[in-house]
């Protein structure tokens, strides 16, 4: 088991490995495996793929990321530019349905609305304008449509489970309509997020809580 400080060291590490990464300006801390994220970065990315960086170290069991977006100075884009940019790159997108999705920007912070079926629809709208210069921040708020038995939707999903290469048996699962609740214990976070992204590959599931433990 790594100490909070074999574990911070391990964090900047790898940080420093993630070449889209610039660290220069990110603090970490760590208590009892719970890491804490502080500093600025210059690009909504940044500040995302500093919190992916981070989950791929062995330990980390959860992350408080306070991270600001702070653009360069010879980056001065408008709200009305980035929604324009951004309904721009949706409606080229073939993964996200047309239509589908609506934008607003205040500040530099993009919200997304609408309604989709699937929740890779959802992440695919999210990836497509994190990248735009001048976004500050992003609110997902889509919504998937529910359309399946919560009885079959749990069975679907505890067999897709006992399919993956780690044990999925020790991954309990509930569900409330389309609401997936993902409970137990498993031996890294890269276990953690297979467990997740399984559940949201399930037809029907419209949100999914990981309540799932990393240790043990």
């Amino acid at each position: 088991m790594n100490t909070d400080l074999e574990l911070k060291e391990a964090v900047l590490e790898e940080l420093a490995w993630e070449p889209s990464i610039t660290p220069a300006h990110i603090g970490v801390t760590v208590h009892n495996g719970v890491v804490t994220l502080s500093g600025h970065v210059a690009s909504f990315t940044q500040k995302r793929d500093a919190e992916v960086a981070t989950w791929r170290v062995k330990g980390v069991k959860a992350i408080a990321e306070e991270l600001e977006v702070r653009l360069p100075a010879d980056i001065n884009h408008g709200d009305e530019e980035i929604a324009t940019a951004a309904v721009s790159q949706l409606r080229w997108n073939s993964l996200v349905p047309r239509d589908a999705v609506k934008v607003t920007v205040q500040h530099g912070w993009l919200t997304l609305t609408g309604t989709v079926q699937w929740h890779f629809e959802s992440d695919a709208a999210a990836d497509a304008v994190r990248t735009l210069w001048g976004v500050k921040g992003l609110t997902n708020n889509i919504t998937l449509k529910p359309r399946v038995n919560a009885a079959d939707l749990t069975a679907q999903i505890q067999k897709a489970l006992h399919r993956s290469w780690f044990n999925g048996k020790n991954v309990s699962v509930t569900a409330d309509g389309g609401k997936i609740t993902l409970n137990g214990t498993v031996h890294s976070s890269n276990d953690r997020y297979l467990a997740a992204t399984t559940a949201w590959a399930a037809p029907g599931a419209t949100a999914v809580v990981n309540e799932i433990v990393v240790g043990g």
